[in-house]
């Protein structure tokens, strides 16, 4: 079969793999698409050498039809269009025994700590597959994980109808949250510096703004009669995010930390203090997201195939990643890593 590899250096090579047969509770999955994430762009950097095990197969957003089962999986068939959860954690430490199993203190994430989906057929543990409905397309079935972020994220920061709700941060997880949290009911705005994807959230039918063409602070104050966004989910992983998010916020409202910071960011702690705002971190997802990404998917409520930038075959990974990091005119490019022919695409 073949795999798509990654050694280190920006180096990506195309090859062949062995498949690896499931044993007991895995089952073998026959990826048709998987989506090159954020993730994956910070392990091409390198920046997650120290954790990955070089040659790293990525890849962890995907969807294809199950191959083959080990002994004692019973939920599910080959031919099965499927999924993964991409989590599989200790079941003993304190996080796990609390049932947050999403947030285990030794979590393993599969396409980081183990080989991912990138390849032609991928070996998983049979908890991390769900199902998906004959009528999702695979296409949009590959978005289902990031989609379960996003409902997660919308869950946690608890959105209800008439919230009025900013997303700092227009990518892919900033603008599937202010899908996934107008569906729910709320006023939207996306604000983004990058150009294509303030035009991109407009065409979505969101307000948009550039926070280094227009003010921000200015714009909210006066959509909601001065009292500020009930909820701010800050998506953009940057330093100006960070400070903005509390200055956005009505009294007591909840600020969402969905990126991942690099380095510590100032946060104005006197404002949470004066306003009784809170702060809330987000990480991953939980089965009930990820039942309500697939439910939500197949609903065809969400112009998913807006989302899809392009879709090109497996051995343009590295192709794909480096226009990511150029930060253009792209949302999620998804690779075809065969053409499994079941389902509409």
């Amino acid at each position: 079969m073949t795999a798509v590899f990654y050694h280190g250096n920006r180096r990506i090579t195309v090859g062949n793999c062995t498949p690896i047969d499931p044993g007991p509770n895995e089952v073998q999955i026959k990826v048709a698409y998987s989506g090159i994430c954020g993730t994956d762009l910070h392990i091409f950097h390198g920046l997650m050498d120290q954790r990955v095990h070089l040659p790293q197969i990525m890849g962890h957003e995907m969807s294809g039809i199950v191959q083959a089962v080990g002994a004692d999986v019973q939920h599910l068939h080959i031919g099965d269009p499927v999924t993964v959860m991409p989590l599989v954690p200790c079941g003993q430490c304190p996080a796990c025994r609390a049932g947050h199993q999403h947030i285990c203190h030794h979590l393993k994430f599969l396409g980081i700590d183990t080989p991912g989906a990138f390849q032609s057929f991928w070996t998983v543990p049979a908890q991390t597959v769900y199902r998906l409905p004959p009528s999702l397309s695979l296409q949009h079935g590959a978005l289902v994980e990031p989609l379960a972020v996003a409902c997660h994220d919308v869950r946690l920061g608890e959105v209800k109808p008439g919230d009025y709700v900013v997303v700092i941060g227009g990518g892919p997880i900033g603008m599937l949250i202010a899908l996934v949290a107008r569906e729910y009911g709320a006023r939207v705005v996306v604000a983004d510096i990058n150009p294509y994807r303030v035009s991109f959230a407009q065409m979505l039918g969101f307000q948009a703004v550039n926070p280094q063409e227009q003010d921000l602070i200015a714009f909210v104050q006066q959509e909601t009669d001065t009292a500020g966004a009930d909820v701010v989910f800050e998506v953009s992983g940057s330093s100006a995010g960070a400070k903005m998010m509390t200055q956005l916020l009505r009294t007591r409202g909840l600020a969402v930390v969905v990126a991942i910071f690099g380095q510590s960011p100032p946060i104005d702690l006197f404002r949470i203090f004066w306003r009784e705002l809170r702060l809330k971190g987000v990480r991953v997802y939980e089965p009930e997201d990820f039942r309500q990404a697939i439910s939500l998917a197949a609903s065809t409520k969400l112009p998913l195939e807006k989302l899809i930038t392009a879709v090109r075959p497996l051995n343009q990974l590295q192709a794909g990643l480096e226009e990511m990091e150029q930060g253009g005119g792209n949302m999620k490019i998804l690779l075809e890593v065969q053409d499994v022919g079941a389902g509409p695409v």
